[in-house]
């Protein structure tokens, strides 16, 4: 294929799902709705077991900014020799200084991009570093809104890494990112609600804040909606 379809997904009915709809690669993760945080060992340890496409693991130990203490970092780095012993194909990740730009010395195979000062600048940083990937929406709300970025990032790329859009991919709008962009791979959840099994519903308790996720509701990524998006790509690229 001339293109490559990554589904983060967190569960192993996603993993499951997605690559029955045509991923060509996971990013794996926890916690979807705070942007993806490290999975556990056990749940990457049975994903490997059910699904023959490449993984990758979210190295993220919270929720917030990509600036983190030294105790974080030690979370991370002891994370990353834990994945890797159990089968992770790759990292995702992303660290950056204060003001904003890219952590050289720290930084992994996937940064945090889209919170940096200098796109431009910050790009030309991960490629000498020889990175494989950045992973962006443009430095926007979503993909669609910072696709002009993510054409001037392609453009500058010049083929030298690979530039991933990412950011409220639909079946609306992946043709419009792609022709847009000149991107080869893209990045999506595609992900539909799903009702839980359970038949008791204690509905004045909740397991989180009250931001959080509706207590009996599912998000699980969707065969029907991953396989939408592949034929999108497979026919415009």
């Amino acid at each position: 294929m001339g293109y490559l379809m990554e589904v983060c997904v967190d569960s192993v009915e996603s993993a499951v799902n997605a690559e029955r709809g045509g991923a060509g690669r996971l990013e794996l993760c926890t916690s979807l709705l705070e942007g993806g945080l490290t999975p556990s060992i056990g749940l990457l340890q049975v994903v490997k077991q059910c699904v023959k496409i490449p993984v990758y693991a979210m190295v993220r130990p919270r929720g917030g900014d990509f600036l983190y203490s030294d105790r974080e970092l030690d979370v991370m780095r002891r994370d990353m020799q834990q994945l890797k012993a159990h089968g992770a194909d790759g990292l995702v990740m992303g660290l950056l200084t204060e003001d904003g730009r890219v952590d050289a010395e720290l930084s992994m195979e996937l940064l945090a991009f889209d919170m940096v000062h200098d796109p431009v600048d910050a790009l030309e940083t991960i490629v000498s570093l020889g990175f494989e990937r950045v992973l962006t929406s443009g430095c926007d709300t979503s993909a669609l809104e910072g696709l002009p970025l993510i054409k001037r990032l392609v453009d500058q790329a010049k083929g030298r890494i690979s530039i991933m859009p990412g950011g409220g991919i639909t079946e609306r709008n992946l043709q419009r990112i792609l022709e847009g962009s000149g991107a080869q791979e893209f990045h999506c959840s595609a992900r539909s609600s799903q009702d839980s099994d359970m038949k008791f519903r204690n509905t004045s308790v909740t397991m989180g804040a009250s931001f959080s996720a509706p207590e009996f509701g599912l998000k699980v990524a969707d065969v029907n909606k991953v396989r939408a998006l592949n034929a999108i790509a497979k026919n415009t690229l």
